[in-house]
């Protein structure tokens, strides 16, 4: 199995988190012509007004999804994992509002927009499971802009690491209380805005108050129970039942 054909089974996956699909409707996803790539760490895959004509699937690493200040400051608006395809949204929106950078180096696969447009016009059921993928990302985006205005830094750190662990959980990339997440304290600074030494203070209370390790890129928690607890955190946003409408 080629590199690309591994992607787009980790994208199959994520895809029947939410979504029914017919064996057939699978083996067209699975069908999608895509160009491989590897990134470097800290290198923009695509930049704030750019206009592509292909969506970004994730092969390996961590990548972000940012919003840029005139200052060059950022601030980190999503994480995709192995699976995702992190601009889904850019086949009806080609021009980039949202960019897109590697965290770590990485490997991913661009699938042409015009594919991935015929595949939804010609098979109805799998334009909704791409749409719902669409609505998960939303969802996820949501719950990032309540954590960012109403919670302190605690919480929102706790926060992000419970989503990072359902979802790389739920993508069979390890479970929701031992995990990778290859993020400096830097990069955590910029997804839950506060500065990186507001990052370290928190790590330490979590460390504390519900067991967290967080070494680079592992993630352990003793006592995951508590740190959702902390979080104020309740997993139905991650909208990972699968059986959906259709």
């Amino acid at each position: 199995m080629s590199s690309t054909q591994r992607s787009l089974q980790l994208f199959l996956d994520m895809l029947l988190l939410h979504s029914k699909l017919s064996s057939a409707e699978q083996k067209i996803v699975l069908d999608l012509p895509g160009k491989p790539a590897r990134i470097r760490n800290r290198v923009d895959i695509v930049s704030p007004g750019e206009v592509v004509d292909h969506a970004c699937l994730v092969a390996s690493g961590l990548v972000a999804r940012f919003d840029q200040m005139r200052n060059g400051h950022r601030q980190t608006t999503a994480l995709h994992i192995p699976g995702e395809m992190c601009d889904l949204h850019s086949v009806v929106q080609p021009k980039a509002s949202w960019s897109i950078t590697a965290l770590t180096d990485a490997s991913v696969v661009f699938v042409p927009h015009k594919f991935l447009w015929d595949a939804a016009l010609r098979n109805p059921n799998l334009a909704v499971a791409f749409w719902r993928d669409g609505m998960a990302q939303s969802a996820i985006l949501g719950k990032w802009v309540g954590n960012l205005g109403r919670k302190n830094a605690t919480a929102r750190v706790a926060h992000l690491i419970c989503e990072m662990g359902l979802r790389n959980e739920a993508a069979g990339l390890g479970t929701r209380s031992n995990f990778d997440l290859p993020m400096t304290q830097e990069q955590l600074a910029d997804a839950v805005g506060v500065t990186p030494v507001h990052v370290n203070r928190t790590l330490q209370v979590l460390r504390k108050d519900a067991g967290l390790t967080f070494k680079r890129p592992r993630v352990g928690v003793e006592d995951w129970t508590h740190l959702a607890e902390l979080a104020e955190f309740d997993p139905d946003f991650l909208q990972l039942r699968t059986g959906g409408l259709t």
